[in-house]
């Protein structure tokens, strides 16, 4: 199951906003388009290129972490690598929602988070030590932070990186993390050069707009948190069987914790951070009753995600109503994003949902 390529996503620009030492309710633009451009810009540099740059130095610690433990396979470089690798991964639920643009072009989201990983794929480009992680949808499967959360956190990882797979199964994870970090410096040097302009001047909310893209991004994001990040493993598409270990960071644990984390993300973007954004742009077309609304669930859904027990792998089976409530309460805020808010600023939502839960 990939879950990128499960939702066809067909928007390549990107939307944002300036306004990071303003009160965000102090000021009336002089025009759609004055604000428009101001909320690009704040979105550009006081979200976008801080979540990259965050992105950036927490995977050079996680590499600088990974590469203790491949030195000295042990409970103890393990548990230090787990708070490294908790850290990036929580990060890069910072960027999932820029998903257009460089990152689109670079296929960032299908790189960096595919799962459930392929652990059989794995293990058998470790055996033959023949593997090519560039392969366009080919290699999606077997590198990125899943593949990482197999290799360093499954139940016997410790002795595979001392047993006679170590050497391969070193390179394989080295690999892995130099990949991750060329995809994530490409993707900010084409925003240093060239794509921050565009996106901050693309006033328009069409296909392939600035605005176009935030929107369908926010609402495809939605879609992957009902959907593959809680609905799936919950048997939503099973005839009601449990899959828990197909969840997001299955092997470390942590996947309330990205959850939690990708939902949070969601509504820093949705609200522009301390300045303009999505919200104030509701306000400002006099859907203020839709942005009241919006914000409020987003709310309800986080209080709702937070009250699944840990590990929420465990939970899916074990606490299956909490889990159950918190996929209803996401359900309500994607119908808010997806049609409301679409709606409410003229933007056509441009990917297929091929959920079907």
């Amino acid at each position: 199951m990939n879950k990128y390529k499960l939702l066809t996503f067909s928007v390549l620009a990107g939307v944002f906003l300036y306004a990071c030492n303003k009160d965000k309710g102090n000021s009336t633009p002089a025009s759609n388009d004055t604000f428009k451009k101001n909320m690009l810009v704040n979105y550009a540099d006081t979200l976008i290129m801080p979540a990259y740059a965050d992105m950036q130095s927490k995977l050079t610690l996680l590499e600088q972490s990974a590469d203790n433990f491949i030195a000295g396979p042990s409970l103890s470089t393990q548990s230090a690598l787990r708070v490294q690798f908790k850290d990036a991964y929580i990060s890069f639920e910072g960027i999932s929602a820029l998903y257009f643009g460089p990152g689109s072009a670079l296929q960032l989201n299908n790189n960096l988070n595919t799962f459930p990983t392929s652990a059989s794929k794995i293990e058998s480009g470790i055996q033959s030590g023949i593997y090519d992680l560039t392969l366009i949808g080919v290699s999606d499967s077997i590198q990125g932070f899943p593949a990482l959360d197999y290799l360093f956190f499954s139940s016997d990882a410790v002795q595979k990186f001392t047993d006679a797979t170590a050497t391969n199964r070193k390179k394989y994870a080295k690999d892995i993390i130099t990949r991750m970090k060329l995809l994530v410096t490409n993707t900010v040097a084409q925003w240093n050069n060239g794509y921050r302009e565009s996106f901050t001047t693309n006033l328009q909310t069409n296909v392939g707009s600035s605005i176009g893209s935030l929107i369908n991004q926010f609402s495809f994001e939605m879609d992957l948190l009902k959907g593959a990040r809680i609905g799936w493993p919950l048997g939503k598409q099973s005839n009601g069987i449990i899959f828990a270990d197909k969840c997001e960071a299955y092997y470390s644990g942590i996947t309330k914790d990205v959850a939690v984390a990708n939902l949070t993300s969601l509504k820093k973007y949705y609200t522009g951070g301390t300045g303009k954004g999505i919200d104030d742009y509701l306000d400002l077309l006099g859907k203020q009753q839709l942005n009241s609304d919006v914000l409020t669930q987003f709310n309800t859904a986080l209080a709702a995600l937070q009250a699944i027990p840990d590990p929420m792998s465990a939970a899916f089976s074990g606490s299956t109503a909490t889990v159950e409530t918190a996929y209803r309460e996401v359900q309500k805020l994607l119908t808010l994003i997806k049609t409301d808010v679409a709606s409410a600023t003229a933007v056509q939502i441009t990917y297929m949902d091929n959920d079907g839960d």
